[in-house]
């Protein structure tokens, strides 16, 4: 006789695909169709459409980019968890980055893997994660535990994202309702922890290590 476990493994896997890129989505959906046990239920490029496509299509697994307009992977893998508990997410991303990982997790993602996946291992991956396994890259997982987690406070992060957007420091403070002091004492904060020679060189080191997606 055959045991839940059997018959659950014989079931398709229904599965929702968000990326902003029209090319990677279609490529990630062609691979994923050829797997007899895989079915794509949906497929969406910003970020806000997420929850209603879950919601109307009911995948059991959400394959979520990280940057993304609308509303990033992170933010909508945390609103799954809450909303749509039934669709388990896998963050599928070109953006290796160990602060994205940590956030991802804490957003209740159970998947965290790179753009460059081999397809066996994403599909894999997919089915790990429809029966509630976590799987993360090896190396990235490694590299997560090396670097920690974000040394920035949360205004020191807006101010840094501020910048990064092409601010100056009357205009970061404008934005943010701070004065220009203020602001100046965050960048020298964020740049001494980031051990960076300028505010600049601080905000490139944050957003190449994943540190400036706000939790």
């Amino acid at each position: 006789m055959s045991t839940p476990r059997q018959l659950r493994a014989r079931e398709v896997l229904r599965v929702l695909i968000a990326d902003d890129q029209a090319l990677v989505r279609g490529a990630i959906a062609s691979l994923l169709d050829l797997e007899p046990d895989l079915e794509i239920v949906s497929q969406v490029g910003r970020g806000d459409e997420v929850l209603e496509a879950a919601r109307s299509t009911r995948p059991d697994v959400a394959l979520l980019d990280v940057e993304m307009p609308g509303l990033d992977g992170i933010a909508v893998a945390r609103l799954l968890r809450e909303q749509v508990p039934e669709c388990r997410s896998l963050i599928v991303t070109t953006f290796g980055r160990p602060g994205y990982l940590r956030l991802a997790l804490e957003a209740g993602a159970l998947g965290f893997v790179v753009k460059d996946t081999p397809s066996g291992q994403l599909a894999a991956a997919v089915r790990r994660v429809a029966a509630g396994d976590t799987v993360v890259d090896p190396a990235l997982a490694a590299e997560s535990l090396v670097m920690g987690a974000s040394p920035l406070s949360a205004r020191e992060t807006d101010v840094l994202i501020a910048l990064r957007q092409g601010g100056t420091t009357a205009e970061v403070a404008r934005l943010l309702r701070l004065s220009e002091g203020t602001v100046r004492n965050h960048l020298s904060a964020a740049i001494g922890k980031t051990n960076a020679r300028n505010a600049s060189e601080a905000a490139r080191i944050a957003a190449e290590n994943g540190w400036l997606l706000t939790p």
